[in-house]
């Protein structure tokens, strides 16, 4: 799977540009958050909210993928500048 060889940033990057071109990958998505979770300590805070944003706006549940992204962004939380935490709580609402 290619998606292991990918940087966090490589990830946030792939699903955002997705999500913002509104292209439904599905299997995409999938890979990316199964790569993602066990990696989620790899990933700064603008990772993290341009990862969840991407999910969210694709519509795509991935719940093991935010309960990783919700731990990491609580214990970084001091680390977020205000447009990534007001990306990151956008896509939980």
């Amino acid at each position: 799977n290619r998606v292991d060889d990918f940087k966090p940033q490589d990830m946030a990057n792939t699903v955002w540009a997705f999500a913002t071109a509104g292209v439904m990958a599905r299997r995409l998505f999938d890979a990316i958050a199964g790569a993602a979770v066990s990696r989620i300590g790899d990933f700064n805070p603008q990772d993290l909210a341009n990862t969840v944003w991407a999910f969210a706006t694709a519509g795509v549940a991935a719940e093991t993928l935010f309960g990783a992204i919700a731990g990491a962004a609580v214990s970084r939380i001091g680390d977020f500048n205000p447009q990534e935490m007001t990306n990151t709580v956008w896509a939980f609402a």
